[in-house]
């Protein structure tokens, strides 16, 4: 076993997907919009923004049937994924520096998103993100209560062997922020994406951010940072 003072005070950092490695918000919003206006719920990106940002499209879905007092067409999923991806595989960046951060990163790393397995088979496909973070990808289907429970975070944390205390979770959303804090983990509230409004930051400060920042490359001297503060806390020596 090793020494406690060669152990790393991190186990492990936790990213969300949309909108943390894929700058995708904005396309994801307006189709969203765009299909629910078209099934007979009129709604704006922007609503969906307010209403569903970090959340899954299963609990999005329930909200809307009822309100509407009834349910979405059947084809309502396969309209929405068909439109999505298709936008994705033409439109879709990863956020601008995530490679720069992964590479600089000595910690382990996952993925925890409120989006399936195949949503981000295609977003973290198109931005060739994919074959780097596979297979330590994990979706809110594979758990109970999506985000903002701490479901998903615990989950990953487990899968990964990874103490949820020792965790950091990398999040744009206030449902993201939430859960993670939920699970006992410190949780880095992302503003950089570029659907983040004026304001974004002081949201997610506010729903219980360790701390706040909007640019990826800055990610790695974060972590660094707050690593050391763990091991002050922890009574690790600096090595």
């Amino acid at each position: 076993m090793a020494d406690a003072a060669q152990a790393s005070p991190l186990d492990l950092v936790i990213f969300d997907c949309d909108g943390v490695l894929v700058d995708s918000e904005v396309i994801s919003c307006q189709a969203h919009a765009d299909v629910l206006s078209l099934c007979g719920y009129p709604i704006t990106a922007a609503e969906v923004f307010d209403r569903f940002l970090g959340r899954s499209s299963k609990q999005a879905t329930m909200e809307v049937e009822a309100e509407l007092g009834r349910s979405l067409p059947d084809d309502f999923n396969a309209r929405l994924q068909e439109r999505l991806f298709r936008t994705f595989e033409q439109e879709l960046h990863p956020v601008t520096g995530i490679t720069d951060a992964l590479d600089a990163l000595d910690v382990p790393v996952c993925v925890a998103s409120s989006g399936s397995h195949q949503r981000m088979r295609v977003s973290l496909g198109t931005t060739r993100l994919y074959d780097r973070l596979a297979p330590h990808i994990f979706s809110s289907s594979q758990v109970e209560n999506g985000k903002p429970a701490p479901d998903l975070f615990l989950f990953a944390a487990a899968q990964m062997n990874a103490r949820p205390a020792a965790c950091v979770v990398v999040e744009d959303s206030i449902a993201g922020i939430r859960g993670g804090l939920a699970a006992g983990m410190r949780v880095l509230g992302f503003h950089g994406g570029s659907h983040c409004r004026p304001g974004h930051a002081d949201s997610l400060r506010q729903a219980g951010a360790t701390l706040v920042f909007d640019d990826m490359r800055q990610l790695p001297a974060i972590l660094s940072q707050l690593g050391e503060k763990t091991a002050r806390l922890a009574g690790f020596s600096a090595v």
